[in-house]
């Protein structure tokens, strides 16, 4: 009969002796890789074999993330949904204001006797640059006599006046 221990319990070398052992081990695995570069592949080929380990590891946070990302976005578009209820509110009420002004001009034309105006035709254009003449100010843009555009049209944009048209080409015209 044999009085060992079981085999759960057997001790191989010291913990003291292990603990010297794998630090040499690090110690020398660290100076090779410094100076002669030789474990990159091995580093590599660990990095190849752990990636589908690591996704594996990081789908918990990334489902957190996805989860907190839902749940704002859904929070955000019920206030954009509310902003866009009033904002259709406040554009009805000022459309129906605009159609009682038009039914009112209508009813004043008619009392005055004038003539209907006619609505404003408009040429949307893209300014392709700035004339480098500093003492006017002078742009081009990019719809000329085959779009329509004549000597002095005027231009605007969401300001107000920008100029008007003072030469014209066949593809472009001048701003001044």
């Amino acid at each position: 009969m044999e009085y060992s221990p079981p085999p759960l319990f057997k001790q191989g070398a010291p913990a003291r002796v292990k603990v010297t052992v794998f630090a040499l081990v690090s110690i020398v695995l660290l100076v090779v890789d410094a100076r002669m570069h030789l474990l990159g592949t091995v580093r590599q080929v660990a990095a190849t074999v752990l990636y589908p380990l690591q996704m594996a590891a990081l789908m918990p946070r990334d489902a957190v993330y996805g989860m907190g990302d839902y749940f704002s976005s859904i929070a955000s578009l019920q206030k954009e949904v509310v902003a866009l209820k009033n904002q259709q509110v406040a554009q009805a009420q000022a459309m129906q204001q605009a159609q009682l002004q038009m039914a009112e001009n209508a009813h004043l034309r008619r009392l005055l006797d004038a003539r209907e105006h006619l609505p404003v035709q408009a040429i949307m254009g893209e300014i392709l640059y700035d004339t480098r003449d500093p003492s006017t100010r002078r742009i081009v843009l990019d719809r000329g006599t085959r779009n329509g555009v004549q000597l002095g049209l005027p231009v605007i944009d969401n300001l107000g006046v920008v100029g008007q048209i003072t030469r014209v080409f066949p593809f472009t015209s001048e701003v001044t």
